[in-house]
């Protein structure tokens, strides 16, 4: 049992804080240093000079003139080729720019803006008549290097390549180009160039077809005949002969409707009388 007088356990101890102060050590009295004094002019260098070399400044100078000079030359360029083409549009000559084939042109080619539109139609047939020739041409020399590898006769061969590269720009030089400027200028002169070569072309296809023994035994064609010499030496040359015989043959029969079809419009719009007419006025300034 606890006592009477036993101490309160929640009772504060008065402490006089102001009664000991031995253990609290005594504030020093130390004072910051103060900070070093700035030079005269520390705030006041905006107005220094910066020296610039002059080896710099002369080689901008150097840089802009001849900036300036390359403007002024390609200006030149410029109204010289404008001149150039002002001179000639007003002689009537126009300027071609390479358009066709698009990945690699070579020629100018433009029918849906050159060409007028009621015989556009006539122009495309013409332009599938030249890819034709071309393609039929082309695996002439596939059929033929294969009857070479086969039969060991390069003279054959030879004639193929000469076939081709001869033939494709021939054709396009010979027949079509006059044709695709006779449709855009309405020249009956160059519809008569036209007519003339696009007639040996037209020989050329059905004499390819037929292949007659009269050139290496015709192999260097892969016509009806030569496939079927061929055939017999070796069934897959002979198809490829057949093939080509097959190409030869719708070349044949496009062109001769590419022919029809020009000729028509050619009677129909009178270009014939006025190629007469311009032939007898040659006549007679020839005879004059």
């Amino acid at each position: 049992m606890a006592g009477r007088y036993d101490p309160n356990p929640f009772d504060e101890e008065e402490v006089n804080p102001f009664s000991n102060t031995s253990g609290v050590p005594p504030a020093s009295n130390s004072r910051l240093s103060p900070l070093p004094h700035e030079p005269a002019g520390f705030y006041n260098d905006r107005g220094a000079t910066v020296d610039i070399p002059l080896d710099s400044t002369m080689d901008l100078r150097k840089k802009e003139k001849e900036l300036q000079a390359k403007e002024a030359e390609l200006k030149r360029r410029e109204q010289e080729v404008k001149r150039k083409e002002d001179a000639a549009a007003r002689a009537g000559i126009v300027l071609e720019q390479k358009n066709w084939p698009p990945f690699f042109p070579i020629i100018h080619h433009d029918i849906a803006k050159e060409i007028p539109v009621h015989v556009q139609r006539m122009q495309y047939l013409a332009f599938a008549s030249l890819l034709g020739l071309t393609a039929c041409l082309f695996w002439n020399v596939i059929a033929v290097t294969a009857a070479w590898i086969k039969v060991s006769n390069v003279k054959i061969w030879l004639l193929a390549i000469i076939y081709f590269i001869s033939g494709c720009p021939g054709a396009y030089v010979l027949w079509y180009r006059p044709l695709y400027n006779a449709m855009r200028t309405d020249s009956a002169l160059k519809f008569g160039w036209f007519f003339l070569f696009y007639l040996l072309h037209i020989a050329f296809c059905i004499f390819a077809a037929v292949t007659p023994p009269i050139i290496f035994k015709g192999k260097s064609l892969t016509g009806i005949l030569a496939a079927v010499d061929v055939i017999g030496d070796s069934v897959i040359v002979g198809i490829f002969y057949f093939i080509g015989f097959g190409f030869f043959c719708i070349e044949s029969l496009l062109s001769i409707w590419v022919l029809q079809q020009v000729y028509m419009y050619f009677r129909g719009s009178g270009k014939a009388a006025d190629m007469r007419r311009e032939a007898a006025r040659g006549a007679m300034r020839a005879a004059i």
